[in-house]
């Protein structure tokens, strides 16, 4: 059986773990390999996957707190809570890392795509949506009550709220599908796609009316992130009422890694039925 890890093993790969991460968010050049090896010299003979596990650890941990993970590293959950423990600690140390990640998800980000972004094969954009069960055993469980560190630091929320970020994943999208449709051999109803938060407002519940190649309707609700697929979003009361009432045309369309080669995956149908739905916030009357 693996010995726990000591407090100057967790605390040093904390550290590693976020410098990659403030080079990630800088878009500087970093190798996973290369940290890796300088970190076995550090810790008790651990192995390059023990290593890896604690940084997906860190990953899981970030996520709960609202924070920037790795994409590299996918969440994985069942860490020690000294791991916890160590990347609060840290993020209140080093307040750069919060600085840093507040001025990218802030960011105003150019709606118009180049053609790299709009150009790659529909296969390269269009993947697989993540499967819950091989994301992290109670990640999103604990993030129910999990708490940031610092006062306001959830910095997914802001990029949520990000509007020059959400109108560049609308407009990547309708590119997407657009070409869907264009590629498929029906050019005419792609020529009829309507981007409705524009043209009708944003309180329809979804963003964009499309169609499946039979004709019906594919209504469409955009949302976009700068991090990794498993990146949480955000929903409206709204968006997740018209998933459930239009759920055999509603779709999520979940735009991720923009900023980078921006990818794509669908969740069909009632969000309830897609997602782990957490209530966030209430409206409160007096009593």
């Amino acid at each position: 059986m693996a010995e726990h890890w000591s407090a100057e093993e967790v605390a040093a790969t904390v550290a590693d773990y976020f410098v990659m991460l403030e080079n990630e968010l800088r878009g500087e050049a970093y190798s996973k390999a290369a940290h890796n090896r300088l970190l076995q010299t550090l810790l008790n003979g651990r192995s390059p996957g023990a290593i890896e596990f604690k940084h997906a650890n860190i990953s899981a941990i970030l996520i709960e707190l609202g924070f920037p993970y790795l994409d590299g590293y996918k969440p994985r959950g069942n860490y020690q809570e000294l791991l916890k423990e160590e990347v609060e600690a840290h993020l209140v140390r080093h307040e750069r890392i919060a600085q840093t990640a507040q001025l990218v998800v802030e960011a105003s980000v150019e709606t118009s795509l180049d053609a790299a972004a709009t150009k790659r094969a529909l296969s390269d954009i269009l993947v697989a949506a993540p499967i819950r069960k091989h994301i992290a055993p109670g990640l999103y469980e604990r993030a129910r009550t999990s708490r940031a560190p610092i006062r306001g630091m959830n910095y997914l929320e802001r990029e949520a709220r990000n509007s020059s970020l959400g109108a560049a994943g609308e407009t990547f999208a309708l590119e997407v599908e657009y070409r869907r449709l264009s590629e498929a051999g029906h050019r005419r109803l792609a020529d009829r796609i309507e981007h409705v938060s524009r043209s009708k407002g944003d309180g329809l519940g979804y963003d964009i009316r499309s169609f499946e190649v039979d004709g019906r309707d594919r209504l469409i609700e955009v949302k976009t992130t700068g991090f990794g697929a498993f990146t949480p979003f955000f929903a409206s009361k709204r968006e997740v009422e018209v998933s459930e009432e239009q759920a055999a045309v509603f779709n999520l369309y979940r735009v991720f890694k923009f900023r980078d080669g921006p990818k794509l995956f669908v969740l069909p149908g009632a969000l309830r039925k897609t997602c782990v739905l957490d209530a966030v916030q209430f409206r409160a009357s007096v009593a």
